[in-house]
């Protein structure tokens, strides 16, 4: 089989974001409870700090001697299952975060997605240095973007509210039947997998 032929996985698994006071965002990204996993000297000028957010198979560096970005030129989307209790964790960590949008048919409007549709639901808050972070609601995942195969849950808020939703559609589908579900772990487990690779969802 020649190199051609063979699909090698390219995974994004560190971004960096520039800053210009390391210290104070160290502080700052401490704050958010993210996972600070090193902060180590590469040489006489460079400092690498790395932090993971809960949950993400990606983490952020910053320090000195890593990039000649701008300082706040950075911008990020911080994908999450429930974008009301996200909010309200990061303000109850004293951090300054915009007012809920959505992006429907016209464009952007005001609030939360009324029907809380998957990528709609968006609020966004900056680190010290200007460095925007954008909070999106995903709920279902498009057909497609997530390989079955390898399907997981990140935390376990979000298998909690993954079998919210299993239990609310669940429910549903015992209306719809008029009777109770004795296999309804399965149905939840085929739910839940199916919502996360984008495919169809059980009847």
């Amino acid at each position: 089989m020649s190199a051609a032929t063979v699909k090698i996985d390219m995974k994004v698994e560190v971004l960096v974001i520039p800053v210009s006071d390391v210290d104070r965002a160290k502080e700052f990204y401490l704050k958010l409870g993210w996972r600070l996993d090193a902060d180590s000297m590469l040489g006489d000028d460079v400092r690498r700090v790395q932090f993971t957010p809960p949950g993400s198979c990606c983490s952020i560096q910053f320090g000195t001697g890593l990039t000649t970005a701008a300082r706040g030129s950075g911008k990020a989307y911080l994908v999450v299952s429930d974008i009301v209790v996200a909010r309200e964790q990061l303000v109850a960590a004293g951090v300054a975060v915009g007012e809920f949008f959505h992006i429907g048919p016209q464009g952007r409007a005001s609030g939360l997605d009324p029907e809380r549709g998957s990528y709609r639901s968006r609020a966004t808050f900056s680190d010290p240095d200007g460095n925007v972070w954008l909070l999106q609601e995903v709920t279902t995942r498009l057909p497609g973007r997530v390989d079955a195969s390898l399907t997981s849950v990140g935390s376990a808020d979000d298998l909690a509210n993954a079998m919210r939703r299993a239990s609310a559609a669940h429910g549903e589908r015992e209306k719809r039947v008029g009777a109770a579900d004795p296999n309804w772990p399965d149905w939840y487990a085929k739910y839940i997998l199916a919502e996360q690779a984008g495919t169809e969802l059980p009847k």
